[in-house]
């Protein structure tokens, strides 16, 4: 009786075996995300658990520097208002720029090219220059005062970037007008491959904008959905050169949002140890909200 043929090593393997290989592609990428993020992010981990003032001899803090996070009311409020800005910098873009894509997409528009170029041109300037300008707007004698002057609505004008209860959603109205373009792009990319068999369909059954906007679009753009919130999320916590630009953290305080006061107590009060704890707060805060967006754009519980 003949054996059977022994088997070749190698034979048989499925393309790409054995596996290990793959991490030898990916090891160049990984070394420089190591070199570049997780080691900073490591030694910030580091600092937080330190009173430094970036000079002297650092002590050890414990948990002090993460439980002012909770017992400190100047540390508390820049965490607010970068929820409050989320409104406005994440929840208002996606909202208008659905809206815009349904629109869009139901109705041929001319110039609509025109249209989503200009309103997609705030995300290829830079932050600094967005906050410049909308700094001029804003001034006291600036245009939008101005235009309300000669309205005849002069009792409305104000140094909106000096109120203190007008300066934050005025910040957050900038935001706004630059994220709501990408979100325009990203929606009308995902409404273009949504068959138009189902709006058809839906127009065959009777169905109004409203109802074909519930029962096709917005199910059709689901994966756009949850990219633009984790980007506009992601965008809005880390917001640092719009704030530092137009007002600095005030009036007071009270524009003042974890991004900026990590430079803050870094670099002007020198608490390197509180500062590192901001950042690795909003880190975990950043992640937790992008990850959570994810599981729900998967249809799982968060």
């Amino acid at each position: 009786m003949s054996r059977p043929p022994r088997r070749r090593a190698g034979r048989g393997r499925a393309p790409g075996e054995p596996r290990a290989v793959g991490y030898l592609y990916v090891l160049p990428a990984l070394l420089l995300y190591a070199a570049f993020l997780l080691y900073p992010f490591g030694q910030s981990v580091w600092l937080s658990f330190l009173h430094w003032d970036g000079l002297t001899r650092a002590t050890p803090a414990g948990l002090d520097n993460y439980r002012d996070l909770f017992t400190d009311p100047e540390l508390r409020a820049p965490f607010a208002h970068a929820l409050l800005l989320l409104l406005f910098s994440s929840a208002l873009p996606v909202l208008i720029g659905l809206l815009l894509a349904a629109a869009l997409s139901r109705n041929r528009v001319r110039g609509t090219t025109f249209f989503r170029t200009v309103l997609f041109l705030p995300q290829v300037l830079a932050l600094t220059v967005v906050g410049v300008a909308w700094r001029s707007i804003l001034a006291p004698d600036g245009l939008l005062n101005d235009t309300l002057r000669a309205l005849g609505l002069g009792r409305l004008a104000r140094p909106w970037l000096g109120d203190y209860d007008w300066a934050l959603p005025a910040v957050g109205i900038v935001g706004t007008w630059v994220g709501t373009g990408l979100c325009l792009v990203l929606f009308l990319a995902g409404a273009q491959r949504i068959p138009r068999e189902l709006y058809e369909a839906a127009r065959l059954d009777g169905a109004g904008p409203l109802r074909e906007f519930r029962a096709v679009t917005l199910p059709g753009l689901r994966p756009q959905l949850a990219v633009a919130l984790t980007l506009t999320i992601a965008a809005g916590l880390r917001n640092f050169d719009l704030i530092y630009i137009t007002t600095g953290g005030g009036p007071g305080d009270a524009t003042s949002v974890p991004a900026y006061e990590v430079y803050h107590r870094a670099f002007e009060t020198n608490q390197v140890g509180s500062a590192a704890a901001v950042g690795v707060a909003l880190t975990v805060l950043i992640f937790a909200l992008t990850v959570t967006v994810a599981r729900l754009a998967e249809g799982r519980r968060p």
